[in-house]
């Protein structure tokens, strides 16, 4: 049991998170899921896998760089070429695997270190040199992701590459219970910020306005990353866009949000939709059907259940107005959550019923849903994060999302005052 849901101190007289855990359940589910595979070593440039395995960060400027790597082997401990004296870090405070792990390294850094420089394949004969002390320079190494050159140098070391991302997908698929405590706590930030957001909406605020807000209290409340918010408002809710502007809110506009951040690696993906000092019957009439499919869905998520009786309940493309479920994808769309954004399952009508994934206890994802209303520019978009449990769907993102809210500045007619005072 862990206590204390969304606490973020640690103390000696109760059981919260136990990160020491976390991360031997990390390393090993990686491991087996490495040896339930024909390949004898994973190359991970990936950061969501390298913390996975190593439970190491060094800050979101590493995200997008592929300035460090991790090789996971089917024997022995994993070794991570850090960044410059990041490595000297990990062996000062980083316990969790040996000091020989951590190792100072360069990469082609996405090419900008080309072949000339050597760079690519210093860090290759690095790679090698530590599969060959192992015996497995001979076994199929697994990429997740990198650049061309990378590539090309490590097939010049004579190495056989092949895909690591069906290893490291069955490793993360069923989260940990101090996982889902992490993963419950990041929905938690965010329920306080769509309180925040309820404050805010009202005529004159401009989208990104909303986003900056939303950005500061995420951050103040133990966020590391914010990978993303969607803010949508008014015409620009249908067709969706994916992006915020600087559009100002208006009387009756429809709006959006979807928070999308990183509290201890652990991600959100969360959507509400609001109305801006009243609701028309449309934009009503959207937010109930969009719920209902939302809450279709969610009712299957039980151990057993196949993830194409859930695409099921969704409308097609064709009944959303788009000529394809390609052209449409995402409206109505499930994924997994956990150190990356998607993760197992994924549930779409594009693909779910040709490769149905059984539901499995411990397994957390998102369900999100889309409907356009009849005015031909507002739309309602509604997401719910759900653990599985053994006696079924546990949700676990709290701010109210049953019923359309309307927010905005409250208005009162002359005609509902009797005596100087408001008559409800």
């Amino acid at each position: 049991m862990i206590a204390s849901r969304g606490a973020t101190m640690a103390v000696d007289w109760e059981q919260r998170v136990d990160f020491a855990r976390l991360r031997a359940d990390r390393l090993e589910r990686a491991r087996g899921a490495l040896r339930a595979s024909d390949l004898g070593a994973v190359l991970l440039f990936d950061q969501n896998n390298i913390r996975y395995v190593t439970s190491t960060h060094i800050g979101e400027w590493a995200r997008d760089k592929s300035a460090r790597c991790v090789l996971l082997p089917r024997t022995g401990d994993p070794v991570l070429w850090d960044f410059g004296s990041a490595a000297r870090h990990h062996q000062l405070y980083a316990p969790w695997l040996p000091e020989t792990s951590w190792r100072a390294g360069v990469t082609s850094m996405r090419g900008a270190m080309p072949r000339e420089t050597g760079v690519p394949d210093l860090l290759a004969g690095h790679v090698h040199e530590a599969l060959r002390e192992l015996g497995l320079e001979q076994e199929p190494l697994g990429l997740d992701l990198t650049d061309m050159e990378t590539l090309a140098s490590l097939h010049r070391r004579g190495l056989r590459t092949a895909d690591a991302a069906p290893v490291m997908q069955a490793a993360r698929k069923i989260k940990t219970v101090d996982e889902i405590a992490l993963l419950d706590h990041a929905a938690a930030i965010v329920d306080a910020v769509y309180e925040r957001i309820y404050e805010l909406l009202r005529p004159g605020v401009r989208e990104h306005e909303i986003v900056a807000e939303a950005q500061r209290l995420l951050f103040e409340l133990g966020s590391e990353q914010v990978e993303a918010i969607n803010a949508v408002s008014g015409d620009r809710c249908n067709p969706h866009p994916h992006v915020f502007s600087d559009r100002l809110l208006r009387p009756g506009d429809q709006a959006f949000f979807d928070i999308i951040h990183s509290f201890m690696g652990y991600r959100t993906c969360y959507y509400r939709t609001f109305c801006v000092g009243g609701a028309t019957p449309a934009q009503l009439d959207a937010y109930k059907q969009c719920r209902e499919w939302l809450d279709a869905a969610i009712e299957l998520v039980r151990p057993g259940v196949t993830t194409d009786r859930i695409a099921a309940v969704w409308p097609s493309a064709q009944e959303l107005g788009f000529p394809s479920e390609e052209a449409c994808f995402g409206l109505q769309f499930g994924h997994g959550l956990g150190v990356g954004l998607y993760e197992a399952p994924m549930i779409s009508r594009l693909h779910s019923f040709d490769d149905p994934v059984e539901i499995e206890v411990g397994m957390v994802f998102a369900l999100e849903t889309y409907c356009p209303a009849t005015d031909g520019r507002s739309a309602a978009r509604i997401e719910e994060e759900v653990v599985v449990t053994p006696e079924g769907p546990q949700v676990i993102t709290r701010f109210p999302g049953e019923d359309l809210l309307v927010a905005g500045r409250r208005y009162v007619r002359g005609a509902d005052l009797i005596d100087g005072k408001v008559v409800l």
